[in-house]
């Protein structure tokens, strides 16, 4: 399967794809234009795209009236991202969401000054849900990942953006850590279910991260260049 990442899953529901929408938390947090605006911007020094939305959004109650009530398959054929800020913030979410929202935990996020719940999240797994994936930091480590692993997750989209002076990287600098987070998933957890993404940017990359073992893969600012990402899809579909 082929992701696509917010915040161009917020926009994009293709064939063969399954976008992921958010992370939304639980108040509103508004302000997303104007933070899009005054902070995107594409480093060349860098290589890749850089942000400081810092989850800006309306809201879980948005994206849960859009996944119960939408008439088109846009919300129902997505998963939702979620972040969560405060530790009694979890049974709040719990409460909310329907037991087979598929979702997305993003415990990590360089662009808030909030550290994101990353533990005991275990009552998000539900057997009705298709996905329920943990979004790792880049500087996620074994220890990391075998904890959530106890808790009962299978599923690690790796992973977030770099955290760096002016926001969050994301692009082919990330490519180092998906491959060593990757790589050290499969070694260790040969059961989990490996999400691979970060400077996807052709088909060979792609099949760079297959051959580490992941098993789906995610994109997110290729999607700035509609050539390219219209090349790596359509790629994508031919092959797959």
């Amino acid at each position: 399967m082929l992701f696509i990442s917010p915040p161009f899953g917020n926009y994009l529901n293709l064939p063969n794809t399954t976008p992921i929408k958010g992370s939304f938390t639980l108040e509103p947090r508004p302000g997303l234009i104007g933070q899009i605006a005054r902070t995107l911007y594409f480093s060349k020094k860098d290589n890749g795209w850089v942000n400081k939305i810092g989850l800006r959004n309306k809201g879980i109650d948005f994206a849960i009236d859009k996944y119960k009530n939408s008439w088109f398959p846009f919300y129902r054929n997505s998963v939702i991202s979620i972040a969560i800020l405060e530790r009694d913030e979890v049974d709040k979410f719990l409460e909310k969401i329907p037991p087979e929202m598929p979702l997305e935990i993003n415990v990590s996020c360089p662009n808030t000054d909030h550290c994101l719940i990353s533990s005991k999240l275990k009552g998000f797994l539900n057997p009705e849900r298709k996905w329920c994936s943990i979004k790792l930091s880049p500087f996620s480590n074994y220890n990391d990942i075998k904890n959530y692993y106890e808790e009962g997750f299978r599923i690690f989209h790796c992973s977030n953006t770099i955290p760096i002076k002016d926001g969050g990287l994301s692009g082919p600098s990330l490519k180092p850590y998906t491959s060593h987070l990757t790589s050290v998933i499969k070694q260790h957890f040969p059961d989990a279910v490996v999400i691979s993404g970060g400077g996807i940017q052709k088909f060979e990359d792609i099949e760079f991260y297959k051959s580490l073992g992941a098993d789906h893969y995610s994109v997110s600012s290729v999607c700035f260049n509609p050539f390219k990402f219209v090349s790596l899809y359509s790629l994508y579909c031919f092959y797959e």
